[in-house]
């Protein structure tokens, strides 16, 4: 069991989620915060720096968007659901993003393959959490 997942279930409060959903959102919001962060900086050592600006710019944007969303799932005592459904829309479409671009260099860049596959984890689990196909 993860700690995330101990934490909510150690709590009284009702969150408006499954524990597991939750906990699982909470690890691919951290996985995707991290990964996109490497990406970032291995863009930053590419010799094509220009070609990887947007791709930088949206990695750290994404994972500065999934580490909020993160610490504001974990954080479900007195649960707004309308702030957390706003930062679960927001990650979906950072996370997209993300991986639109991505995609386009993971023929080439094997870090930009491996942030897209997070990125499009992470915004499945998002919207499966918010209850979007």
């Amino acid at each position: 069991m993860s700690n995330a997942l101990a934490m909510l279930n150690s709590t009284t409060q009702p969150t408006g989620f499954a524990a597991d959903d939750l906990a699982a959102c909470i690890a691919a919001l951290q996985d995707c915060a991290q990964t996109c962060t490497a990406c970032a900086d291995a863009c930053l050592a590419e010799t094509d720096l220009d070609a990887l600006l947007d791709c930088i710019t949206l990695d750290l944007n994404c994972a500065d968007i999934c580490v909020a969303t993160s610490a504001v799932l974990s954080r479900q005592t007195r649960y707004r659901g309308s702030v957390t459904e706003a930062l679960l829309a927001a990650c979906r479409t950072a996370c997209a993003a993300c991986a639109e671009t991505c995609e386009r260099h993971a023929g080439v860049h094997d870090h930009c393959r491996i942030c897209a596959d997070a990125c499009r984890r992470c915004e499945s689990t998002c919207a499966a959490l918010l209850g979007v196909r």
